[in-house]
């Protein structure tokens, strides 16, 4: 493949950014035939298609390359303007960072507040998964990820932050009105509360728990997307459903919640991945997730945690 020719690798970030050949001409400041022109060119060269012409327009698997490509080249540009002092006008150093909700709700924002802020660095959140945060990886939209897969995208490095506790957990009243026999028997009806369509995180328990591949939770379930919201509904006596350790806990020894399968937990390792760079702010920040991870997480089977 030959060089690949920067103007028309920004140019396909900004169409994939803003959406449509328009938008990215509006952003770049040409005209909308430029933009169609560079992107097209770039095409060639690479021999792949690269974009889908929808709307809003996507990356294909090999755009998806370049765009990450693309978003890695800026970023060693901006840190070495920054080490030679050489202002470029472009502000906080910006990392965008996939993480899942229920590490958002308990100990992923006080990490971040760790964070030094000189040089000051701008994070950008973006809420996904745990199980599916390494498509925003590898679609370029983030730099990092707290993510479910060991398995490294091409291009980032991979590493055990720990393990996340979650309990099954009800209402007492709830568990008198529906858990009344046996928990394998008794959750498959049971209403349950699902963060969204993407979690079966209760079904998966279910079918654990019962030795079942076909099992899963009851049919009727709530949807609740908020990590919080989701505490709440459980504690509200909406379903039952499995609550991290760390918010399940405090509830549990007040009385509010009960543990419905005593001894039986479900630990989901959680990964760190970044893209293979060498950006002191991303350095940075990842040591200090890995650090705040080591206090708020277990520690892998037999490490005594």
């Amino acid at each position: 493949m030959e060089d690949l020719p920067l103007d028309q690798v920004r140019t396909l970030l900004a169409v994939v950014d803003e959406g449509t050949f328009d938008a990215a001409a509006a952003a770049l400041h040409v005209t909308p035939s430029a933009v169609s022109q560079r992107v097209k060119a770039l095409e060639q060269r690479t021999g792949r298609v690269l974009l889908i012409r929808t709307k809003p327009v996507r990356a294909t698997p090999s755009g998806e390359v370049v765009v990450r490509f693309g978003r890695q080249l800026a970023r060693l540009e901006r840190d070495a303007r920054a080490e030679l002092g050489m202002a470029d006008g472009t502000g906080p150093v910006r990392l965008p960072i996939a993480v899942n909700a229920d590490s958002l709700a308990t100990w992923f924002l006080p990490a971040l507040a760790r964070v030094p802020q000189d040089p000051p660095v701008c994070v950008e959140l973006h809420r996904e998964d745990e199980a599916h945060t390494t498509e925003l990886l590898r679609e370029g939209q983030v730099m990092a990820a707290v993510t479910s897969s060991p398995e490294p995208v091409a291009g980032c490095a991979s590493r055990l932050l720990g393990l996340a506790r979650y309990l099954p957990v009800a209402s007492p009243g709830f568990a008198a009105r529906h858990l009344t026999g046996s928990p394998e028997r008794d959750l498959r009806v049971a209403p349950t509360i699902v963060f969204d369509r993407k979690d079966d995180f209760q079904d998966a328990f279910v079918r654990e728990l019962t030795g079942d591949p076909a099992a899963g939770a009851g049919p009727i379930r709530h949807y609740i997307p908020t990590s919080e919201g989701f505490r709440d509904a459980v504690a509200a006596g909406l379903g039952w459903g499995m609550v991290p350790e760390a918010q399940a806990g405090p509830l549990v020894r007040a009385g509010e919640l009960v543990v419905l399968v005593p001894r039986r937990p479900m630990d989901v390792p959680l990964y760190w991945q970044q893209w293979k760079l060498d950006s002191p702010a991303l350095s940075t920040v990842a040591e200090v997730i890995g650090a705040a991870a080591r206090e708020a997480l277990r520690g892998p089977v037999g490490s005594g945690s």
